[in-house]
């Protein structure tokens, strides 16, 4: 039986600076075991991907566009995470004009709960199912 677990953001910043690099060797080791071994599937929640993206940016010195990048990477090839929320999630982390990754996040997140959301933000009033106030 397949088990599913969620991880939080230190997981998730550890697999993408790969630092410090003793815990990111022990951090793989693990997750990979887990999977091959136990059936386990890890995911990464909206929240998880959006503070990740903040925290390589503020702690790393890593742009947004690399930060983004990295995360897109990470979440569709290393057969060890995936974004909680699916595909939507990854056409976000791809979209590079028009509102920001948050914005989308957010979106996301009210959009799987059929939910519509209001903004006072003229770009993310762009998004499907987001009306400004």
């Amino acid at each position: 039986m397949i088990r599913r677990y969620g991880i939080d953001t230190s997981i998730l910043v550890r697999l993408l600076t790969k630092d410090p690099r003793p815990e990111y060797e022990r951090c793989i080791a693990k997750l990979a075991s887990l999977v091959d071994e136990r059936s386990y599937e890890f995911f990464a929640s909206n929240q998880v991907i959006g503070e990740a993206y903040i925290a390589v940016q503020h702690h790393y010195d890593v742009s947004g566009d690399d930060a983004r990048s990295a995360l897109l990477m990470l979440l569709q090839n290393s057969g060890l995470v995936r974004p909680l929320n699916g595909r939507a999630v990854i056409r976000a982390l791809m979209a590079t004009a028009g509102p920001g990754l948050f914005d989308r996040l957010i979106s996301n997140g009210y959009d799987r709960a059929d939910l519509e959301v209001f903004t006072l933000d003229r770009k993310m009033a762009t998004l499907p199912n987001v009306r400004k106030l």
